[in-house]
């Protein structure tokens, strides 16, 4: 039976696939299926106890940890860890009772904040269990902030966003919705022990000077606040032909939006090269499959408008030129201008805060860009009672970021409403354990797999692009989201070396499939060492681990870069001498300290 078969029995053996019948077509056990959904319930508290929506990154995710996997170092795509977090989402069933439940004993603590999005449902949610009084704060219907307002129902249903915002809200918290803030000072003078803002950065940049912007305007829209009318339902269609300005993943979801409204002819235009546009590669190739056209290196000249009615747009052609630092600078071609004729434009070009509810006269300082002047680890202002997180304390980043943010602003508050030093912040929790069971067991899946990055099936854009509500993605199965996990490499198990328990028989050198394992003499220099290793060890990012001078004067150095964690090593030693342990990571929490 091939390793990828979708009908391996190893799938029940490791209570992953709880809907599929085995190879001989009987039914799957129901304590198999009740014992999948205990393990997918459990991977989804685990997500839920540090990223908080599981359900929503494991959909939106701009996915900054997929560089990182290792997986990536010996083919061309990593392990898709943004979506295997949905595929936990996806079969959890009902979580509600695992959540925290209110009400908590009271401390006698009240905390506002200001903006209902991702930043500020993660203090919430980190506050609210320790007795705080939370009151949040927001201009629109519902809870979720940018998550509701600018990414579009296709890529995140409604009903996904409304359960895992309901999660924290549900948790006793204060909702004040359809309420703007119009006054920080005023909030301070609600008697509130902090306060919290998290209000994103909520403008989108515009080309006033561009020629023709004013006579246009009818027909010309800032690209986040026209994903949030169409989110709001105050609009439900847009010409025949589009302009889409930028190069962002909010270019991206105004194009595909713009198509499920009636853009026919859908055009992004950005200023740079395909390959520097801001958007994630997934996004650009989700909006070329849905058949919009992306034209790189224009410069926007102008909007042509005549006799009132925006007729398209002109630009300039050019070509990128890079310094030896990397810098670009776009150089004009000498083509004639370009016209492109588009009955609507959609400028995504960027995103800005806007503070003007902020008075200047409270001792919240702001810098030369009018952002405040935040504490990157505190994220405390310059007025002791004031937080940020999110896109309002440094600039516009990511939902992963917001919640990072939150996690951290919590537990600043925490040891401010206790008159604590905030810089005196617990380290986040660590443990490091042996994962042997017996000579050839292990606790952790070790055997290596062959297989490419699994591809997530999509629903048919014959019926997405009638419905802007209709999700595009449909996720990995059970069976395919436990072969695509069977990709990872174990970073999170490690090879640990005991150097006085080294025979140097060089059996672990002989059955390493990678050859990462040498034993040979020390040197002095580290470049002359990652020479003599059976494999030479070129990436140099990478540390080679070097043990102790064993008995013969030789040392054990093994290359990081290419080890598969797959425990043959510490199979094969007859002393002991090497070990696969599990190292575990949780990041300190207001309800840690």
């Amino acid at each position: 039976m091939k390793p990828t078969d979708t009908r391996n029995p190893e799938y029940y053996h490791k209570v992953v696939d709880c809907q599929y019948a085995c190879p001989a077509h009987t039914p799957v056990p129901e304590y198999i299926r009740k014992i999948a959904a205990e393990k997918y319930t459990e991977a989804y508290m685990i997500n839920w106890e540090s990223n908080v929506f599981p359900g929503i990154l494991g959909r939106t995710c701009d996915r900054p940890c997929e560089p990182a996997c290792r997986r990536g170092r010996v083919e061309e795509e990593p392990v898709a860890i943004c979506r295997l977090k949905r595929v936990a989402a996806d079969q959890k069933g009902d979580v509600q009772s695992l959540m925290p439940q209110a009400p908590f004993p009271a401390n006698g603590k009240k905390i506002a904040l200001i903006g209902a999005g991702p930043a500020s449902l993660t203090v919430a949610r980190d506050l609210a269990p320790l007795g705080y009084e939370m009151h949040m704060f927001d201009e629109q219907i519902a809870g979720g902030g940018m998550m509701r307002s600018q990414i579009p129902a296709f890529r995140l249903p409604e009903e996904v966003l409304n359960e895992e915002v309901g999660y924290v809200l549900n948790m006793g918290i204060h909702t004040q919705f359809m309420t703007y803030v119009e006054s920080l000072k005023q909030v301070l003078e609600g008697g509130y022990d902090a306060v919290f803002v998290g209000t994103g950065a909520p403008r989108g940049r515009d080309l006033p000077k561009l020629p023709g912007r004013k006579e246009g305007d009818a027909h010309i829209h800032i690209g986040i606040e026209w994903l949030a009318s169409v989110a709001f339902e105050h609009v439900d269609k847009i010409g025949k032909k589009v302009i889409v300005l930028g190069g962002g993943n909010t270019a991206m979801d105004c194009c595909r939006t713009s198509r499920r409204l009636g853009g026919e002819e859908v055009k992004v235009v950005v200023r740079s090269p395909f390959k520097d546009m801001k958007a994630s590669p997934w996004e650009k190739e989700d909006a070329q499959h849905e058949d919009v056209s992306i034209l790189d290196n224009h410069v926007p000249l102008s909007f042509e408008v005549e006799d009132g009615l925006l007729k398209g747009m002109k630009f300039q052609k050019v070509n990128a030129h890079y310094d030896e630092n990397g810098k670009r600078k776009l150089i004009p071609t000498g083509e004639p201008d370009v016209f492109i004729a588009a009955d609507e434009v959609l400028i995504a070009i960027g995103q800005e805060n806007s503070f003007p509810w902020i008075e200047r006269d409270i001792g919240l300082e702001f810098d030369e860009w009018e952002m405040p002047v935040v504490d990157k680890v505190t994220f405390q202002s310059t007025h002791p009672k004031v937080f940020f997180g999110g896109d309002a304390a440094f600039g516009p980043e990511n939902v992963i970021t917001a919640v990072a943010h939150g996690h951290q602003a919590a537990v600043s508050m925490h040891l401010f409403c206790q008159g604590k030093d905030l810089h005196q912040r617990p380290a986040p929790f660590t443990k490091l354990f042996s994962t042997k069971m017996g000579i050839h067991e292990w606790s952790y899946d070790s055997p290596v797999t062959i297989d490419q990055r699994y591809l997530v099936p999509q629903a048919e854009k014959s019926l997405t692009l009638l419905d802007r509500r209709k999700e595009v993605e449909l996720g990995f199965d059970p069976p395919t989201g436990y072969k695509e996990a069977q990709r990872c490499l174990n970073c999170d198990v490690q090879t640990d070396f005991t150097a006085d328990r080294c025979i140097e028989c060089d059996a672990c050198m002989d059955i390493c499939p990678t050859s990462c394992i040498t034993f040979t003499t020390n040197e002095t220099e580290e470049d002359r060492l990652r020479e003599k290793l059976l494999v030479p060890a070129q990436n140099k990012s990478q540390d080679i681990l070097v043990s102790e001078p064993l008995k013969t004067g030789r040392v054990m150095v093994k290359d990081e870069d290419v080890c598969l964690h797959c425990g043959l090593c510490a199979e094969r030693c007859p002393t002991s001498a090497w070990d696969m342990q599990q190292f575990f990571y949780s990041v300190t929490k207001a309800g840690n300290l």
